[in-house]
């Protein structure tokens, strides 16, 4: 007889599959699913391909560039998307401390990471969210496909991307794009429904084409919003990284995992200081991206 713990009658002996049943359905489904990966890992690896050489290939570029060449760099685009010496001053101070402690390549590892991640997950994105804000059914049916994801422990990614793309950069690349692609796909949508309807309807006396209307009239309209979701997706983007690293992701995050299993204090405290540091460059910068592409919006609209 089975134990209640305290539970009410009915709930104690609801019907359930024996076991046995569990396990054979279990080993029915699990089985199935690798014979499956199997019999289309050449189509996997063939579709992979172009992620794995383009990873690679701006991973050895910003490990491989000196240093002071890939600093002015990351100034050049701070200062492009902010306009803010200050923040470029801050970013400066951060690459610097990176260096100073011997952070530089795993921090450069990690930011070609999270540079390919965003873009991915940004090409994946805008379309979805598009085609979300003209189409009332698909938002019916990717709003709960976004509910799921958002709501999904990060670690649960890795199983069905481990099973599917083995061990490596790209399985962690795709799960940091599976796990950041949500915000992406929601802010567009909002951005395009929020435009005013004045606006539309002035679109269409002028006799403005459903095309003509999208890159005309909404898509300027909701930049604002967009590049909210772009910041939202590096920040998940970051944030992915650590439990990506678990499958073998390099850079900071597999540092900060190490220090975790050999409770290094220090080196945790370092490397964690190195994701941080990133983060708000990326957050302060594309915030202030976004301010001023609403503040040329307003006027533009006036």
């Amino acid at each position: 007889m089975a134990e209640c713990w305290g539970l009410p009658e009915l709930m104690c002996n609801f019907p359930s599959l024996s076991s046995g049943s569990l396990r054979e359905m279990r080993r029915g489904i699990d089985g199935g699913f690798r014979d499956l990966v199997r019999q289309w890992s050449d189509v996997i690896d063939v579709g992979t391909a172009p992620l794995q050489l383009f990873l690679n290939g701006l991973e050895d570029l910003f490990t491989g560039a000196p240093w002071p060449l890939m600093m002015a760099l990351i100034l050049a685009v701070v200062w492009a998307g902010s306009r803010q010496w200050k923040t470029v001053a801050g970013t400066a101070l951060a690459l610097v401390m990176i260096g100073v402690f011997g952070l530089w390549v795993d921090t450069m590892t990690t930011l070609a990471m999270v540079t390919v991640a965003t873009l991915v997950a940004v090409l994946i994105g805008l379309p979805l969210g598009i085609l979300m804000a003209r189409s009332d059914r698909v938002q019916s049916v990717l709003s709960p496909l976004l509910d799921v994801m958002q709501t999904l422990p990060s670690f649960v990614y890795l199983i069905p991307v481990v099973v599917i793309f083995g061990i490596g950069k790209v399985p962690g690349l795709i799960a940091v794009v599976i796990y950041a692609v949500p915000p992406m796909i929601r802010l567009t949508n909002l951005g395009i429904r929020l435009v005013d309807r004045e606006v539309i309807e002035a679109a269409d006396a002028f006799g403005a084409d459903p095309r003509q209307k999208l890159w005309g009239v909404q898509l300027p309209l909701s930049l604002p919003t967009i590049m909210t979701g772009v910041n939202q997706t590096i920040m998940m983007s970051l944030s992915m990284v650590v439990v990506a690293s678990m499958v073998g992701v390099g850079g900071l995050g597999k540092n900060v995992l190490q220090a975790i299993t050999n409770q290094y204090f220090t080196v945790g405290f370092l490397n964690g200081f190195a994701l941080v540091a990133i983060a708000i460059v990326f957050d302060r910068t594309s915030q202030a991206f976004g301010k001023r592409l609403q503040k040329h919006t307003e006027v533009g609209h006036d």
